[in-house]
């Protein structure tokens, strides 16, 4: 019995061409901050705490984990700037949305979806709550459709390790097996399945850097997930 569905949301709930997404982020995080920042420096230092969280496999949030690191290269001196920081995501990173052109097909499954599963936003928690809430709308959706939508302020763990899915099963309580993980990154979203989970790879924005072969994996586009999930609605009335 599935009671439970996780969506990815870049490329999946959200389309995006991922290199021009993060090609456009910074370029215009340079230039907002280009009064304080070498901008290479200040675009290599990103990337070093980024890698920093999606490494990291302790008990520290993904928040603390990538100041941390920043910390180390700038000193503490860089905390003075998170107001900055905070104020590009209301503003200049709302123009991003340009390139993330919102799929109506996304609001309808999820709006038929929650009426039957509890729904959780498991993107990788790599953004701040305001950068990820963002994004959300620009899906057409709301926050507030999704139980647990991950961001690095509450989330210890990033994709592709397994100790993500791990402390969300934990912290809320769920059985892998009562599970669907969607999404559209083989390694990142597919992984999953090690710990019990069902898995759907959404095909429309496929990102596959290990090269597997997808027919390992229940795939498609949102009418062919449907079906998938109906074959399990179909299983439980025959038991019952």
């Amino acid at each position: 019995m599935i009671k439970t569905i996780l969506f990815d949301l870049d490329g999946t709930l959200l389309p995006m061409d991922q290199e021009q997404f993060v090609e456009l982020y910074f370029q215009k995080l340079a230039a907002k901050m280009a009064y304080a920042f070498d901008s290479r420096q200040l675009i290599r230092s990103i990337w070093a705490a980024t890698e920093a969280m999606i490494k990291d496999q302790g008990p520290e949030r993904n928040e603390r984990v990538f100041w941390k690191k920043m910390e180390e290269m700038y000193g503490k001196s860089i905390l003075e700037y998170v107001p900055v920081f905070e104020r590009f995501y209301e503003q200049e990173f709302q123009e991003i949305q340009k390139v993330c052109p919102a799929n109506p097909e996304s609001q309808k499954i999820v709006e038929a979806l929650k009426k039957k599963y509890r729904l959780m936003l498991a993107t990788n928690p790599l953004f701040p709550q305001i950068a990820t809430y963002s994004r959300i709308r620009w899906a057409g959706l709301d926050p507030n459709d999704f139980d647990l939508v991950t961001t690095y302020e509450n989330a210890s763990a990033c994709k592709p390790s397994l100790a993500y899915y791990e402390n969300i099963l934990r912290d809320f309580d769920l059985k892998p097996e009562e599970c669907v993980m969607v999404g559209n990154d083989v390694d990142e979203d597919m992984v999953a399945r090690k710990l019990g989970m069902r898995t759907f790879l959404l095909t429309d924005h496929l990102i596959n850097r290990s090269n597997q072969n997808i027919d390992l994996f229940a795939h498609g586009d949102f009418q062919a997930l449907l079906a998938y999930l109906k074959t399990f609605e179909e299983d439980q009335k025959k038991d019952c």
